[in-house]
């Protein structure tokens, strides 16, 4: 049985935390097998109990001194991984454990703690966008992937911000069990979608409603609910009482864009997600989210392996659909 250790401290992020560990834990209840998929173990540095960031209690069940082997090692991230950095005994653990240790993944700003060990230099990695300059700063020798949900490079692995490791971890149970068992999980945890690593950890629609403000704010939400209809300037304009010239200006300034440009963009996005999220024909994606197909292709079963499910077209080289890839082939803004 493949263990799982799961690295904390003080003032530990709890999500980091509490996140992966159910995805893992999910994966053991939903698993048919007498003999469950994995053994989970909490490391700390001693035995006493730790205090995440939010006050969260912890109890670890065991220290690095006498944790034993492990399959896969998660560094947990928070305020107080930031401090770890210049331990040289946590350092040198870590660097030990990887000789053997099949996969090393950083959550979050767990990184920083990854990242001095010097085990990713020369490698891609990614951690919470708000972070990530000041990490590829102090370790120019990285290639950060600022804008991914996750990476991999070789047997090391890294998440961006919070909500990112409970993906990762996901990932993790896809490539050790099959992709139905992680798709049980993220049904099991009421989760949206089971994202892949390569969707950019701001959502358009999120990104947009933390710009827009009043009747721009409400236009977005207005948009989502309307993306497979006619979205033409003067409809917009409309909708918010402007004329379309004082909209378009008005627009711009809120979101930092043209009104077509980023209704493509969530259009785009909505492909995306249709295009993860089940068998569906190019057609019905293309009349789902307001454009045209131009190409008449069939997404294979779901049965299939995940590594051949979407179609080489659809994903670039990334093996995953994403929106500079499904541009080209799949979207083109419906004139009215």
């Amino acid at each position: 049985m493949p263990t799982i250790g799961l690295l904390i401290y003080d003032d530990v992020q709890a999500l980091d935390v509490i996140g992966p560990i159910d995805v893992f834990a999910a994966a053991n209840t939903l698993s048919r097998d007498e003999r469950k998929p994995y053994q989970l173990l909490v490391i700390s540095l001693g035995k006493e109990p730790v205090r995440c960031e939010n006050g969260l209690i912890l109890v670890p069940d065991t220290s690095i001194d006498s944790a034993p082997p492990l399959d896969t090692l998660l560094i947990a991230g928070g305020s107080g991984g930031r401090q770890l950095e210049t331990d040289p005994r946590l350092l040198g653990w870590i660097r030990v454990r990887a000789v053997e240790t099949r996969r090393i993944v950083s959550i979050c700003t767990g990184l920083y703690i990854l990242a001095a060990t010097g085990l990713v230099q020369g490698r891609r990695v990614t951690t919470h966008w708000r972070y990530a300059s000041d990490l590829h700063k102090r370790y120019p020798g990285m290639h950060m992937d600022a804008d991914q949900l996750f990476v991999r490079d070789g047997k090391y692995y890294s998440s961006g911000g919070l909500t990112a490791g409970i993906d990762l971890a996901l990932a993790l149970v896809e490539e050790d069990l099959s992709a139905h068992a992680a798709l049980a999980v993220a049904r099991e945890l009421v989760m949206y979608i089971k994202r892949p690593g390569n969707q950019a950890q701001f959502s358009a629609p999120l990104d947009a409603q933390t710009r827009g403000e009043g009747r721009m704010g409400e236009m977005i939400d207005w948009l989502l609910e309307h993306l497979h209809e006619d979205l033409g300037i003067d409809r917009l304009a409309e909708r918010v009482a402007m004329s379309p010239r004082n909209f378009r200006r008005v627009f711009a300034d809120a979101f930092g864009t043209t009104p077509a440009d980023h209704v493509e963009r969530l259009r785009l996005e909505r492909a995306c997600t249709l295009l993860v999220s089940g068998p569906l024909s190019i057609d019905r994606i293309a009349t789902a989210t307001g454009s045209c197909a131009c190409h008449h292709r069939k997404l294979p079963s779901p049965k299939e392996p995940i590594s051949t499910k979407y179609p080489r077209w659809a994903t670039g080289h990334t093996g995953r659909p994403n929106t500079r890839s499904v541009r080209p082939f799949l979207l083109r803004t419906c004139s009215p």
